[in-house]
């Protein structure tokens, strides 16, 4: 009677093994990276960056970023802590733009901003988002992204926007709100 129950017993072992193997077996998960891998392969890394922004010998920015990854042969920056300071034709400050990390292509002239993307105007405008593109060429904002903007006598929100760089011509896409007070006339 044993030796039945041991044949049984291992008969059974036999098949579930052989049905383990048959099964196929699944790949494990592939973790996705915690952060980019792009550092590792840049061309250069530099602390302290400074650019300047020209437009045909005039100064309209300086760029400014804590740290610089510089690819395809310098013409693509990745960079860290974002700070571009418009000027003026005359060379006034005309407002900064601040943002978490940044992407500048020196062949087309574009940054894009991103992660706490503020822009903030000598004139009291202030323009917040998660992500923001300064095209040089067509001084032009643009983004898809969600925004607000705040103005003296006014707030304005929505989905996507186009604007020059002063935030006066502005043209929101989608969703587009907007508050401002109204006075409404008394007899």
């Amino acid at each position: 009677m044993q030796r039945a129950l041991r044949t049984v017993v291992g008969a059974g072992l036999a098949v579930i093994a052989l049905s383990a193997a048959a099964c196929p077996k699944k790949a494990p998960a592939m973790k996705r990276a915690k952060g980019s891998a792009i550092p590792d392969s840049a061309d250069q890394v530099a602390f302290g960056v400074r650019h300047v922004l020209t437009n045909k010998g005039v100064n309209n920015g300086e760029l400014l970023a804590d740290t610089a990854f510089s690819y395809e042969d310098g013409s693509r920056l990745e960079m860290r802590r974002v700070n571009l300071t418009f000027f003026t034709a005359q060379g006034l400050k005309d407002g900064v733009l601040t943002s978490r990390t940044g992407s500048y292509n020196t062949r087309l002239q574009r940054l894009e901003a991103r992660g706490d993307v503020v822009v903030a105007r000598e004139d009291g405008k202030r323009f917040t988002s998660q992500q923001l593109v300064f095209d040089q060429v067509r001084n032009q904002f643009y983004s898809d992204s969600a925004f607000v903007l705040n103005e003296p006598k006014r707030q304005l929100s929505g989905i996507g926007f186009e604007s020059d760089p002063k935030l006066n011509n502005f043209r929101c896409l989608r969703a587009c709100k907007g508050v401002a007070p109204v006075q409404v006339p008394t007899r």
